[in-house]
Protein backbone atom coordinates (compact mmCIF):
# COMPACT_ATOMS: atom_id res chain seq x y z
CA UNK A 1 0.00 0.00 0.00
CA UNK A 2 1.64 3.33 -1.11
CA UNK A 3 2.76 6.14 1.74
CA UNK A 4 0.15 9.17 2.06
CA UNK A 5 4.02 11.19 2.03
CA UNK A 6 4.85 9.48 -1.66
CA UNK A 7 2.62 11.66 -2.86
CA UNK A 8 4.78 15.20 -2.30
CA UNK A 9 7.48 16.14 -4.42
CA UNK A 10 10.55 15.90 -2.82
CA UNK A 11 13.41 17.14 -5.25
CA UNK A 12 13.05 20.60 -3.05
CA UNK A 13 11.88 19.56 -0.08
CA UNK A 14 12.34 16.78 2.39
CA UNK A 15 9.61 14.05 2.60
CA UNK A 16 7.11 14.88 4.99
CA UNK A 17 6.54 13.12 8.57
CA UNK A 18 3.69 11.08 8.85
CA UNK A 19 1.97 11.99 12.17
CA UNK A 20 -1.91 11.97 13.32
CA UNK A 21 -4.10 14.54 12.85
CA UNK A 22 -4.49 17.11 16.34
CA UNK A 23 -7.75 16.67 18.02
CA UNK A 24 -10.30 18.69 16.54
CA UNK A 25 -11.28 21.93 18.55
CA UNK A 26 -13.89 21.49 21.05
CA UNK A 27 -13.98 25.39 22.34
CA UNK A 28 -14.01 27.81 19.74
CA UNK A 29 -13.40 30.95 21.04
CA UNK A 30 -10.21 30.52 22.10
CA UNK A 31 -9.00 29.51 18.20
CA UNK A 32 -10.82 32.36 16.68
CA UNK A 33 -8.01 34.76 15.53
CA UNK A 34 -6.46 34.60 12.04
CA UNK A 35 -10.07 35.82 10.11
CA UNK A 36 -9.66 38.65 12.28
CA UNK A 37 -6.13 39.64 11.50
CA UNK A 38 -7.38 39.45 7.72
CA UNK A 39 -10.16 41.22 8.59
CA UNK A 40 -8.22 43.83 10.43
CA UNK A 41 -5.01 44.11 8.28
CA UNK A 42 -7.74 44.32 4.99
CA UNK A 43 -9.59 47.39 6.92
CA UNK A 44 -7.82 49.89 5.37
CA UNK A 45 -7.31 49.57 1.91
CA UNK A 46 -10.50 48.82 0.11
CA UNK A 47 -12.56 49.65 3.13
CA UNK A 48 -11.63 53.16 4.68
CA UNK A 49 -9.95 54.19 1.19
CA UNK A 50 -10.99 52.50 -1.76
CA UNK A 51 -14.41 51.75 -1.52
CA UNK A 52 -15.34 55.27 0.12
CA UNK A 53 -13.54 56.92 -2.53
CA UNK A 54 -15.24 55.23 -5.35
CA UNK A 55 -18.80 55.56 -3.63
CA UNK A 56 -17.68 59.64 -3.19
CA UNK A 57 -17.30 60.20 -7.34
CA UNK A 58 -19.79 57.22 -8.47
CA UNK A 59 -22.00 56.78 -5.24
CA UNK A 60 -22.86 53.17 -4.48
CA UNK A 61 -22.73 51.36 -8.33
CA UNK A 62 -20.17 49.51 -7.06
CA UNK A 63 -20.25 48.17 -3.93
CA UNK A 64 -21.39 45.14 -4.96
CA UNK A 65 -17.98 44.37 -6.19
CA UNK A 66 -17.12 43.93 -2.52
CA UNK A 67 -18.87 40.99 -2.01
CA UNK A 68 -17.64 39.14 -5.60
CA UNK A 69 -14.26 39.63 -4.02
CA UNK A 70 -14.61 38.70 -0.66
CA UNK A 71 -16.36 35.49 -1.72
CA UNK A 72 -13.62 34.60 -4.27
CA UNK A 73 -11.26 35.42 -1.45
CA UNK A 74 -13.28 33.53 0.65
CA UNK A 75 -12.58 30.10 -1.32
CA UNK A 76 -9.09 31.18 -2.01
CA UNK A 77 -8.39 31.54 2.08
CA UNK A 78 -9.71 28.51 2.57
CA UNK A 79 -7.66 26.56 -0.15
CA UNK A 80 -4.96 27.84 1.14
CA UNK A 81 -5.60 26.90 5.27
CA UNK A 82 -6.69 23.54 3.41
CA UNK A 83 -2.84 22.77 2.45
CA UNK A 84 -1.71 23.93 5.78
CA UNK A 85 -4.47 22.30 7.96
CA UNK A 86 -3.44 19.03 6.09
CA UNK A 87 0.16 19.25 6.34
CA UNK A 88 1.72 22.47 8.25
CA UNK A 89 3.37 23.71 5.79
CA UNK A 90 2.53 26.79 3.87
CA UNK A 91 1.20 27.02 0.74
CA UNK A 92 3.76 28.75 -0.82
CA UNK A 93 5.86 25.42 0.35
CA UNK A 94 4.04 23.40 -1.42
CA UNK A 95 4.18 25.68 -4.38
CA UNK A 96 8.18 25.58 -4.47
CA UNK A 97 7.97 21.45 -3.82
CA UNK A 98 7.22 21.60 -7.37
CA UNK A 99 9.21 24.88 -8.85
CA UNK A 100 12.19 25.88 -6.43
CA UNK A 101 11.54 29.37 -6.48
CA UNK A 102 7.46 29.46 -6.83
CA UNK A 103 8.60 31.22 -2.82
CA UNK A 104 10.63 33.80 -3.94
CA UNK A 105 8.06 35.09 -7.32
CA UNK A 106 5.43 35.47 -4.43
CA UNK A 107 7.81 36.71 -1.65
CA UNK A 108 8.97 38.86 -4.39
CA UNK A 109 6.07 40.15 -5.95
CA UNK A 110 4.81 41.00 -2.24
CA UNK A 111 7.46 43.24 -1.60
CA UNK A 112 7.22 44.76 -4.68
CA UNK A 113 3.49 45.46 -4.00
CA UNK A 114 4.50 47.04 -0.82
CA UNK A 115 7.72 48.99 -1.28
CA UNK A 116 5.80 52.14 -1.24
CA UNK A 117 4.36 52.60 2.30
CA UNK A 118 1.22 53.67 0.79
CA UNK A 119 -0.43 52.66 4.38
CA UNK A 120 1.87 54.19 6.69
CA UNK A 121 1.27 57.11 4.63
CA UNK A 122 -2.45 57.10 4.38
CA UNK A 123 -2.58 57.09 8.20
CA UNK A 124 0.21 59.82 8.79
CA UNK A 125 -2.30 62.03 6.63
CA UNK A 126 -5.22 61.51 8.56
CA UNK A 127 -3.02 62.41 11.49
CA UNK A 128 -2.25 65.37 10.32
CA UNK A 129 -6.33 66.38 9.70
CA UNK A 130 -6.06 66.09 13.65
CA UNK A 131 -2.72 67.74 15.09
CA UNK A 132 -1.02 69.28 11.78
CA UNK A 133 2.45 68.33 11.03
CA UNK A 134 3.88 67.09 7.97
CA UNK A 135 2.34 63.64 6.88
CA UNK A 136 5.79 61.92 5.32
CA UNK A 137 8.21 63.11 8.87
CA UNK A 138 4.94 61.15 10.46
CA UNK A 139 4.74 58.34 8.23
CA UNK A 140 8.30 57.68 8.58
CA UNK A 141 8.00 57.51 12.24
CA UNK A 142 5.25 55.30 12.14
CA UNK A 143 7.49 52.90 10.17
CA UNK A 144 9.99 52.87 12.67
CA UNK A 145 7.41 52.39 15.50
CA UNK A 146 6.15 49.17 13.49
CA UNK A 147 9.31 48.13 13.10
CA UNK A 148 10.09 47.71 16.98
CA UNK A 149 6.68 46.59 18.26
CA UNK A 150 7.62 43.85 14.96
CA UNK A 151 10.98 42.68 16.52
CA UNK A 152 10.68 43.19 20.46
CA UNK A 153 7.13 41.32 20.49
CA UNK A 154 8.34 37.72 22.34
CA UNK A 155 5.75 36.18 19.90
CA UNK A 156 4.60 37.96 17.13
CA UNK A 157 1.49 36.54 15.89
CA UNK A 158 0.15 37.44 20.04
CA UNK A 159 1.34 40.77 19.11
CA UNK A 160 -0.08 41.33 15.50
CA UNK A 161 -3.26 39.78 16.72
CA UNK A 162 -4.11 42.06 19.94
CA UNK A 163 -3.53 45.25 17.53
CA UNK A 164 -6.25 43.95 14.96
CA UNK A 165 -8.40 42.86 17.78
CA UNK A 166 -8.32 46.80 19.29
CA UNK A 167 -8.82 47.82 15.72
CA UNK A 168 -11.99 45.91 14.59
CA UNK A 169 -13.40 46.58 17.74
CA UNK A 170 -12.47 50.80 17.57
CA UNK A 171 -13.76 50.56 13.93
CA UNK A 172 -16.99 49.00 14.76
CA UNK A 173 -17.59 51.57 17.01
CA UNK A 174 -17.57 54.33 14.64
CA UNK A 175 -20.29 52.42 12.22
CA UNK A 176 -22.26 51.69 15.46
CA UNK A 177 -22.39 56.19 16.30
CA UNK A 178 -22.34 56.83 12.38
CA UNK A 179 -25.30 54.08 11.95
CA UNK A 180 -27.25 56.71 14.42
CA UNK A 181 -26.15 59.96 14.03
CA UNK A 182 -24.51 60.07 10.96
CA UNK A 183 -25.76 58.78 7.69
CA UNK A 184 -29.04 60.28 6.68
CA UNK A 185 -32.33 58.59 5.88
CA UNK A 186 -32.17 59.17 2.42
CA UNK A 187 -28.76 57.43 2.45
CA UNK A 188 -30.52 54.83 3.57
CA UNK A 189 -32.92 54.13 1.21
CA UNK A 190 -30.37 54.34 -1.36
CA UNK A 191 -28.89 50.71 0.24
CA UNK A 192 -30.72 48.81 -2.28
CA UNK A 193 -28.87 50.58 -5.40
CA UNK A 194 -25.97 48.18 -4.51
CA UNK A 195 -28.03 45.82 -6.06
CA UNK A 196 -30.84 47.40 -8.32
CA UNK A 197 -28.15 49.70 -9.86
CA UNK A 198 -25.03 47.90 -10.27
CA UNK A 199 -22.24 49.41 -13.08
CA UNK A 200 -18.67 49.11 -13.50
CA UNK A 201 -17.66 52.77 -13.82
CA UNK A 202 -14.36 52.58 -15.62
CA UNK A 203 -14.46 55.57 -18.00
CA UNK A 204 -14.99 57.90 -14.45
CA UNK A 205 -12.36 55.76 -12.29
CA UNK A 206 -10.35 53.60 -14.73
CA UNK A 207 -9.50 49.48 -14.68
CA UNK A 208 -6.75 50.16 -12.06
CA UNK A 209 -8.57 51.44 -9.50
CA UNK A 210 -11.64 49.54 -10.13
CA UNK A 211 -9.23 46.13 -9.71
CA UNK A 212 -7.47 47.34 -6.78
CA UNK A 213 -10.99 47.58 -5.33
CA UNK A 214 -12.26 44.09 -6.46
CA UNK A 215 -8.18 42.86 -5.17
CA UNK A 216 -8.32 44.57 -1.85
CA UNK A 217 -11.94 43.61 -0.97
CA UNK A 218 -11.25 42.30 2.17
CA UNK A 219 -6.93 41.06 2.05
CA UNK A 220 -5.72 40.38 -1.49
CA UNK A 221 -2.41 39.27 -2.99
CA UNK A 222 0.53 38.31 -0.59
CA UNK A 223 -1.98 38.89 2.89
CA UNK A 224 -4.37 35.45 1.62
CA UNK A 225 -1.54 33.35 1.28
CA UNK A 226 -0.19 34.45 4.76
CA UNK A 227 -3.32 32.91 6.16
CA UNK A 228 -0.84 29.96 6.04
CA UNK A 229 1.25 31.38 8.46
CA UNK A 230 -1.26 32.76 10.56
CA UNK A 231 -3.00 29.81 11.02
CA UNK A 232 -0.31 27.92 12.16
CA UNK A 233 0.64 30.12 14.25
CA UNK A 234 -2.26 29.65 15.83
CA UNK A 235 -2.10 25.99 16.04
CA UNK A 236 -4.94 24.66 13.57
CA UNK A 237 -4.62 21.08 12.02
CA UNK A 238 -1.10 19.86 11.43
CA UNK A 239 0.35 23.53 12.42
CA UNK A 240 -0.06 22.55 15.91
CA UNK A 241 3.04 20.57 14.89
CA UNK A 242 5.35 23.76 13.97
CA UNK A 243 6.79 26.23 16.23
CA UNK A 244 5.82 30.09 16.24
CA UNK A 245 7.74 32.51 15.25
CA UNK A 246 9.06 34.64 17.96
CA UNK A 247 11.68 37.39 18.49
CA UNK A 248 14.87 37.26 18.19
CA UNK A 249 15.81 39.51 20.29
CA UNK A 250 12.98 38.54 23.41
CA UNK A 251 11.63 35.62 22.12
CA UNK A 252 12.95 32.25 23.35
CA UNK A 253 14.69 30.45 20.38
CA UNK A 254 12.69 27.67 19.18
CA UNK A 255 14.23 24.59 16.67
CA UNK A 256 11.79 24.87 13.40
CA UNK A 257 11.66 21.71 11.63
CA UNK A 258 12.63 21.46 7.84
CA UNK A 259 9.51 19.17 7.13
CA UNK A 260 6.04 19.29 7.03
CA UNK A 261 3.26 16.54 8.36
CA UNK A 262 0.71 14.29 6.64
CA UNK A 263 -2.14 12.28 8.20
CA UNK A 264 -3.06 8.62 6.97
CA UNK A 265 -6.55 9.14 5.98
CA UNK A 266 -7.86 6.84 8.88
CA UNK A 267 -11.19 7.02 10.26
CA UNK A 268 -9.89 8.29 13.27
CA UNK A 269 -7.92 10.88 11.46
CA UNK A 270 -10.58 11.91 8.91
CA UNK A 271 -13.36 12.54 11.45
CA UNK A 272 -10.61 15.29 13.44
CA UNK A 273 -10.00 16.64 10.18
CA UNK A 274 -13.43 17.43 9.52
CA UNK A 275 -13.42 18.95 12.82
CA UNK A 276 -11.11 21.17 11.88
CA UNK A 277 -12.25 21.85 8.15
CA UNK A 278 -15.65 23.27 10.08
CA UNK A 279 -14.24 25.42 12.36
CA UNK A 280 -11.44 27.11 9.96
CA UNK A 281 -14.59 27.94 7.59
CA UNK A 282 -17.21 29.09 10.18
CA UNK A 283 -14.00 31.61 11.45
CA UNK A 284 -13.50 32.85 8.08
CA UNK A 285 -16.84 33.44 7.63
CA UNK A 286 -17.68 35.17 10.81
CA UNK A 287 -15.08 37.37 10.78
CA UNK A 288 -12.99 37.58 7.88
CA UNK A 289 -16.06 38.04 5.21
CA UNK A 290 -18.38 39.25 7.47
CA UNK A 291 -16.69 42.18 9.55
CA UNK A 292 -15.27 43.14 6.31
CA UNK A 293 -18.08 43.44 4.13
CA UNK A 294 -20.46 44.98 7.13
CA UNK A 295 -16.99 47.94 7.26
CA UNK A 296 -17.37 48.30 3.30
CA UNK A 297 -20.81 48.65 3.26
CA UNK A 298 -20.70 51.29 6.22
CA UNK A 299 -17.56 53.45 4.87
CA UNK A 300 -19.12 53.43 1.38
CA UNK A 301 -22.20 54.68 2.80
CA UNK A 302 -20.75 57.60 5.15
CA UNK A 303 -18.61 58.89 2.07
CA UNK A 304 -22.01 58.67 0.08
CA UNK A 305 -24.22 60.30 2.23
CA UNK A 306 -21.44 63.56 2.87
CA UNK A 307 -19.43 64.02 -0.33
CA UNK A 308 -21.01 62.20 -3.13
CA UNK A 309 -21.77 65.32 -5.67
CA UNK A 310 -20.22 67.93 -3.68
CA UNK A 311 -17.94 70.34 -6.38
CA UNK A 312 -15.40 70.29 -3.77
CA UNK A 313 -14.16 66.58 -3.24
CA UNK A 314 -11.01 65.97 -4.30
CA UNK A 315 -9.58 63.22 -6.59
CA UNK A 316 -7.19 61.92 -3.77
CA UNK A 317 -7.07 60.58 -0.63
CA UNK A 318 -8.04 64.00 0.60
CA UNK A 319 -11.82 63.57 -0.07
CA UNK A 320 -11.14 62.09 3.73
CA UNK A 321 -10.58 65.34 4.72
CA UNK A 322 -13.82 66.80 3.46
CA UNK A 323 -15.83 63.98 4.17
CA UNK A 324 -14.70 64.46 8.20
CA UNK A 325 -15.59 68.29 8.19
CA UNK A 326 -19.15 67.34 6.44
CA UNK A 327 -19.50 64.73 9.32
CA UNK A 328 -18.13 67.37 12.25
CA UNK A 329 -20.99 69.89 10.46
CA UNK A 330 -23.47 67.44 10.58
CA UNK A 331 -23.04 65.82 14.24
CA UNK A 332 -20.38 67.80 15.71
CA UNK A 333 -16.61 68.63 15.70
CA UNK A 334 -16.15 65.21 18.00
CA UNK A 335 -16.96 63.14 15.33
CA UNK A 336 -15.05 64.89 12.87
CA UNK A 337 -11.71 64.08 14.90
CA UNK A 338 -13.47 60.90 16.21
CA UNK A 339 -13.87 59.66 12.39
CA UNK A 340 -10.08 60.87 11.97
CA UNK A 341 -8.59 59.08 14.15
CA UNK A 342 -9.84 56.17 14.23
CA UNK A 343 -8.83 56.03 10.58
CA UNK A 344 -5.66 56.68 11.17
CA UNK A 345 -5.18 54.18 14.07
CA UNK A 346 -6.91 51.71 11.45
CA UNK A 347 -4.41 52.49 8.90
CA UNK A 348 -1.62 51.85 11.64
CA UNK A 349 -2.84 48.51 12.29
CA UNK A 350 -3.06 47.91 8.77
CA UNK A 351 0.36 49.12 8.32
CA UNK A 352 1.57 46.98 10.74
CA UNK A 353 0.19 43.84 9.35
CA UNK A 354 1.46 44.81 5.98
CA UNK A 355 5.03 44.95 6.94
CA UNK A 356 4.49 41.83 9.15
CA UNK A 357 2.74 39.82 6.32
CA UNK A 358 5.29 40.67 3.87
CA UNK A 359 8.26 39.72 5.84
CA UNK A 360 6.63 36.60 7.31
CA UNK A 361 6.26 35.16 3.93
CA UNK A 362 9.77 36.13 2.70
CA UNK A 363 11.48 34.59 5.90
CA UNK A 364 9.31 31.39 5.10
CA UNK A 365 10.47 31.04 1.91
CA UNK A 366 14.16 31.69 2.85
CA UNK A 367 13.99 29.22 5.48
CA UNK A 368 12.74 26.25 3.54
CA UNK A 369 13.76 27.15 0.25
CA UNK A 370 17.44 28.30 0.58
CA UNK A 371 18.89 28.14 3.86
CA UNK A 372 17.28 25.39 6.02
CA UNK A 373 19.98 26.11 8.43
CA UNK A 374 18.76 29.84 9.26
CA UNK A 375 16.99 31.68 12.21
CA UNK A 376 13.57 32.26 10.74
CA UNK A 377 13.34 34.76 13.55
CA UNK A 378 16.85 36.58 12.66
CA UNK A 379 15.75 36.60 8.71
CA UNK A 380 12.26 38.24 9.71
CA UNK A 381 13.56 40.88 11.57
CA UNK A 382 16.11 41.56 9.17
CA UNK A 383 13.34 41.73 6.46
CA UNK A 384 10.94 43.73 8.85
CA UNK A 385 14.30 46.40 9.19
CA UNK A 386 15.07 46.31 5.11
CA UNK A 387 11.21 47.14 4.23
CA UNK A 388 10.90 49.81 6.47
CA UNK A 389 14.06 51.13 5.37
CA UNK A 390 13.41 50.88 1.80
CA UNK A 391 9.77 52.20 2.81
CA UNK A 392 11.74 55.79 4.38
CA UNK A 393 14.28 56.46 1.06
CA UNK A 394 10.92 56.53 -0.73
CA UNK A 395 9.45 58.68 1.63
CA UNK A 396 12.42 60.62 1.76
CA UNK A 397 12.20 60.43 -2.12
CA UNK A 398 8.95 62.74 -2.57
CA UNK A 399 6.89 59.55 -3.79
CA UNK A 400 4.20 59.86 -1.15
CA UNK A 401 0.66 60.20 -2.74
CA UNK A 402 -1.00 57.46 -0.99
CA UNK A 403 -4.17 56.82 -3.56
CA UNK A 404 -1.33 56.17 -6.24
CA UNK A 405 0.34 53.88 -4.08
CA UNK A 406 -2.55 51.90 -3.02
CA UNK A 407 -3.57 51.59 -6.76
CA UNK A 408 -0.38 50.10 -7.75
CA UNK A 409 -0.34 47.50 -4.81
CA UNK A 410 -3.57 46.34 -5.84
CA UNK A 411 -2.66 45.76 -9.39
CA UNK A 412 0.46 43.76 -8.40
CA UNK A 413 -2.05 41.48 -5.75
CA UNK A 414 -4.73 41.33 -8.40
CA UNK A 415 -2.27 39.48 -10.99
CA UNK A 416 -0.66 37.51 -7.72
CA UNK A 417 -4.10 35.75 -7.22
CA UNK A 418 -4.22 34.96 -10.85
CA UNK A 419 -1.36 32.71 -10.40
CA UNK A 420 -1.83 31.15 -7.08
CA UNK A 421 -5.46 30.15 -7.71
CA UNK A 422 -3.94 28.23 -10.25
CA UNK A 423 -1.32 26.70 -8.30
CA UNK A 424 -3.73 25.94 -5.03
CA UNK A 425 -5.52 23.44 -7.79
CA UNK A 426 -2.41 21.67 -8.68
CA UNK A 427 -1.16 21.40 -4.45
CA UNK A 428 -4.54 19.99 -3.45
CA UNK A 429 -5.53 17.87 -5.87
CA UNK A 430 -1.92 16.39 -6.29
CA UNK A 431 -0.32 16.42 -3.17
CA UNK A 432 -3.21 15.94 -0.21
CA UNK A 433 -4.42 12.68 0.47
CA UNK A 434 -7.56 11.57 -1.47
CA UNK A 435 -10.52 12.14 1.07
CA UNK A 436 -9.87 15.15 1.51
CA UNK A 437 -9.01 17.07 -1.76
CA UNK A 438 -10.34 19.96 -3.33
CA UNK A 439 -13.54 19.37 -5.54
CA UNK A 440 -16.69 20.18 -6.78
CA UNK A 441 -18.48 24.02 -6.12
CA UNK A 442 -14.83 25.07 -4.54
CA UNK A 443 -13.00 23.67 -7.09
CA UNK A 444 -15.17 25.79 -9.37
CA UNK A 445 -14.36 28.78 -7.66
CA UNK A 446 -10.82 28.40 -8.09
CA UNK A 447 -11.41 28.48 -12.22
CA UNK A 448 -13.76 31.39 -11.87
CA UNK A 449 -10.56 33.34 -9.38
CA UNK A 450 -8.05 32.56 -12.14
CA UNK A 451 -10.50 33.72 -14.78
CA UNK A 452 -11.45 36.75 -12.75
CA UNK A 453 -8.07 37.61 -11.89
CA UNK A 454 -6.40 36.85 -14.83
CA UNK A 455 -9.06 38.89 -17.54
CA UNK A 456 -8.76 41.97 -14.61
CA UNK A 457 -4.85 42.14 -15.13
CA UNK A 458 -5.23 41.62 -18.51
CA UNK A 459 -7.58 44.67 -18.96
CA UNK A 460 -5.68 46.64 -16.69
CA UNK A 461 -2.41 46.22 -18.20
CA UNK A 462 -4.00 47.25 -21.68
CA UNK A 463 -5.05 49.81 -20.11
CA UNK A 464 -1.84 51.57 -18.49
CA UNK A 465 -0.33 50.46 -22.30
CA UNK A 466 -2.77 52.83 -23.80
CA UNK A 467 -2.12 55.67 -21.24
CA UNK A 468 1.18 55.32 -21.79
CA UNK A 469 1.66 54.97 -25.69
CA UNK A 470 -0.92 57.18 -26.50
CA UNK A 471 -3.02 54.10 -28.12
Amino acid sequence: MADVADAFPTRHHPRPQVRDMPDEPRRYARLIGPGIIAAGVGLASGEFILYPYIASQVGLVFVWAALVGLATQYFLNMEIERYTLATGETALTGFSRYWRHWGLVFALLTYFANLWPGWATSSATLVTYLVGGEPRWIAIGMLITIGLILTLAPVVYVALERAQMLKVAAVLVLFVVAAVVAIGASAWADVPQVVTRPRIPVEELGFALLLGALAFAGGGGGQNLVQSNWIRDKGFGMGAYVPRLVSPITGEPEAVPSTGYVFEPTQDNLRRWRGWWRFANLEQLTTFVLITFVTILFTSLLAYSTVFGRDDVANSIDFIQTEGEVLGERVGTWFQYLFWGIGGFSLFAAALGIVDYTSRLAADVVKTSYAREANESKVYAALVWGLIAIGIVVLLAGFSQPLVLLVISAVVGGFMMFLYAGLLILVNRRILPAPIRVRGVRLGALVWAILLFGTLSALTFRAQLQNLFGG
